[in-house]
């Protein structure tokens, strides 16, 4: 029991300094004079504290995100009002929301009695390390930012980078998300976009398609110009300027091949591709035209 009981007095004459530093001596000197239903009524005290504490916290935290949603949409609102271009929009929306999340997480910390400024330079601090860290990941802020003031692509436009391609759907801090035709979302990081080439099929809001066609030899190169003239002519969507353009392109092995180029604006490229490769292979049968498959003639020769 000797080993196992406190001793008061050699706790009450320690060094001040050692005591202020050991919390668990701290304690046992504060409930060391004591007595049990004391001791009792402290503790409940010191939850109940805690209790509203964390109470205030938790109420805090979701009032503080809520006016934060609320914030945020009316930013996005007035951006929209003044014109503000799509891709500032997402940007600015995206790094309003991650600072005011930040500054929400110290006003909670506050609430428990944590010294804040102590916080925020630890937080400082950490942010150093974490940025040496992540360096890569202010390379994508930094091509964030040079992607909105140089504008190579925006919001809506369909580009080609880093081996993918797809619409613009929202310039984030960090990353791009493109959706591509088959309604993939893919997150390229603004790094690595804005170091390298980009293809921009929306910039000039018009694309040139291009078509080869093949006809057998003997059928009529005239009679095929002027089909494919008339099924050019007959489609709104082909731009008569720049004029459409038709000629013989080669002497293949098995067909006499004509190209054909045309424009249209951008969002009418795929329509008018797809639409007129089947309108093509449809008149040509209806006028004797014929598409060949390739062949190859063999000879035998019998000695």
């Amino acid at each position: 029991m000797d080993l196992l009981s406190i001793d008061v007095n050699n706790v009450a004459s320690a060094p001040s300094d050692t005591i202020q530093t050991d919390p668990i001596r701290m304690m046992i000197e504060k409930y060391a004079g004591m007595s049990g239903s004391e001791i009792l009524s402290s503790l409940l005290s010191n939850l109940l504290s805690f209790g509203l504490k964390l109470v205030g916290a938790i109420v805090v935290f979701f009032l503080g995100r809520w006016l934060l949603r609320k914030f945020s949409g009316f930013i996005v609102h007035a951006l929209a009002r003044h014109r503000v271009d799509p891709s500032v929009q997402s940007f600015l929306r995206s790094f309003i929301n991650i600072t005011l999340m930040l500054v929400l997480v110290v006003l909670v910390v506050g609430i428990f009695g944590i010294n804040t400024a102590s916080f925020i330079a630890l937080f400082a601090s950490a942010g150093v390390a974490v940025s040496m860290a992540l360096s890569g990941s202010l390379q994508n802020f930094a091509g964030g930012l040079m992607i909105l003031v140089f504008k190579p692509y925006k919001v809506g436009d369909f580009i080609q980078a880093q081996g993918q391609s797809g619409t613009v759907k929202e310039i984030q801090i960090f990353n791009t998300v493109l959706v591509t035709l088959d309604n993939c979302t893919i997150f390229i990081p603004n790094g690595s976009l804005s170091n390298n080439t980009i293809v921009n099929y929306s910039r000039n809001g018009s694309r040139r398609a291009e078509w080869t066609f093949g006809i057998a030899y003997g059928d009529s190169y005239e009679e095929a110009k002027k089909v494919l003239t008339e099924l050019l002519d007959a489609d709104p969507r082909v731009l008569r300027e720049p004029a459409y353009y038709i000629a013989l392109h080669s002497l293949g092995e098995s067909s006499v091949n004509i190209i054909v180029r045309a424009w249209t604006l951008s969002e009418n490229y795929w329509d008018v591709y797809f639409d007129f490769n089947s309108v093509v292979y449809k008149t040509f049968r209806e006028r004797g035209i014929h598409i060949p498959f390739p062949q190859m003639d063999v000879h035998l020769v019998k000695e």
